[in-house]
């Protein structure tokens, strides 16, 4: 300092330079590495207080198609958003959906629109779902701005030490999922609908929460037939079998798990044969439908589509709610499955808002029916405002998807939160029918 003379004053000093500091914005999810019908716990740390974010979510799934999801959040005054506590302003959805980002994952703008989110190969790598934070309100078809913050989640299919079991038993096809450890476990089967193939992402899942689970396909997969025409109950009564002889499966019995087509089936098996005591029918008819079933010398007639009857609505959506002949007209009766005479137990899973048939109306006919007889086994789960499929927790909500047989988008119903709160309760409940009827 100059005698009797500040620096300050004459403009030579400068205050020492002290970094301003920021926190960095952050993404957390827990579990970041979990089964696929397990809640995420997302939050957002290290934003300015009130600020407003878009959080998306992205998977490229096993065909290289792009899947997402987007909505708005506004921080609190500390800088957090926590999809459990805070709601969704905009974007893909609005409320408190803590799961809302898995929920409303759709294809991306650039892909075909209509196609499903299914894992295909469950053991090889788990479900990779990409979180992202932009800065703003993003359009969710429009280009994304800055990416402050991300993060990838592991969605597991499998739980460590499930085994999976090809099976080319007799006239048996499909997997075999055990769960880890002795057993026994047990024993489920589990079908879809009229897409055909091999389906085994619900199998595995069951296997992860301790059944011994046969994802058993009956149309279209190796040498089975190519296309719904007719069915033999023999087939699935040898599945079943071979389900109830497997040393890792607890007996006497078994239970199945149908949807659509597999609905019907599944409540075709527990009615005739007597390995199966406990049935789930997940937006079934109380009809046989599509194609013949043959039991011995018992024919089931299938129930056809009449196309005339079929609506296209925007978007070139094909509206097939009411082209089933009606199950419930007289003319029809010798369809109809005599569900009264099994002596096993039912659950039946449906949604009220169901497009592609009138699954609710079904399940209740089934219902009267049983207790006509006076049987009470049976318990009923509709859903209002669910649609058609039905599928485990955190499966994202389909409206339409492409039906493989008809090549068309097919409306489905239903609307998101509705829906997927359906999958969350019916998938526990579920579970607990079959522990109690199968122990």
């Amino acid at each position: 300092m100059l005698r009797g003379v500040s620096l300050r004053a004459i403009g030579l000093w400068k205050p020492p330079h002290r970094p301003t500091l920021s926190r960095a914005v952050t993404i957390t999810a827990y579990p970041q590495s979990g089964l696929a019908d397990e809640r995420l716990q997302i939050k957002v740390l290290g934003l300015s207080p009130r600020q407003q974010v878009s959080l998306r979510a992205v998977v490229v799934d096993e065909q290289g198609c792009l899947f997402n999801s987007c909505a708005h959040y506004e921080a609190d005054g500390t800088g957090n958003v926590d999809l459990h506590r805070d709601p969704s302003h905009g974007g893909n959805y609005t409320g408190l959906l803590p799961m809302g980002l898995l929920w409303s994952l759709s294809p991306s703008v650039m892909e075909k629109p209509y196609k499903r989110l299914e894992k295909k190969d469950i053991l090889k790598s788990p479900m990779i779902v990409e979180l992202l934070v932009h800065r703003g309100q993003v359009d969710p078809k429009g280009i994304p701005a800055e990416v402050t913050a991300r993060l990838k989640v592991e969605r597991l299919f499998a739980a460590p030490g499930v085994r999976r079991i090809r099976l080319k038993d007799g006239a048996v096809r499909g997997s075999l999922f055990l769960p880890p450890g002795e057993g026994p476990f047990p024993g489920v089967i589990d079908m879809f609908g009229d897409d055909g193939g091999l389906v085994e992402f619900r199998s595995s899942l069951l296997a992860s929460r301790g059944f011994a689970s046969l994802a058993l396909p009956y149309f279209a997969f190796e040498d089975l037939p190519p296309g719904m025409t007719e069915f033999h109950l023999e087939y699935f009564e040898e599945a079943a079998k071979f389900l109830v002889r497997h040393p890792m499966v607890r007996g006497p019995g078994v239970g199945v798990i149908g949807t659509g087509k597999g609905a019907d089936l599944a409540l075709s098996m527990i009615t005739f044969l007597p390995q199966v005591v406990a049935a789930v029918s997940i937006s079934g008819c109380c009809s046989n439908t599509a194609a013949r079933l043959h039991y011995g010398d018992l024919i089931l007639p299938g129930l056809s589509y009449d196309m005339s009857r079929v609506g296209i609505s925007e978007g070139a959506v094909f509206d097939i709610s009411v082209a089933l002949d009606d199950p419930l007209d007289p003319a029809n009766s010798q369809s109809l499955i005599p569900v009264e005479k099994a002596e096993g137990h039912f659950l039946f899973v449906v949604g009220e808002d169901d497009l592609n048939w009138k699954s609710s109306v079904y399940a209740k006919a089934a219902v009267d029916r049983l207790q006509e007889q006076g049987k009470e086994n049976f318990t009923l789960l509709s859903y209002p405002g669910a649609g058609h499929r039905i599928d485990p927790p955190c499966s994202p909500f389909c409206l339409a998807a492409i039906d493989r047989v008809l090549g068309v988008p097919i409306l489905g119903g239903g609307e998101l939160q509705a829906h997927c709160h359906a999958q969350e309760d019916s998938w526990q409940k579920m579970q607990d029918f079959l522990r109690l009827h199968l122990t």
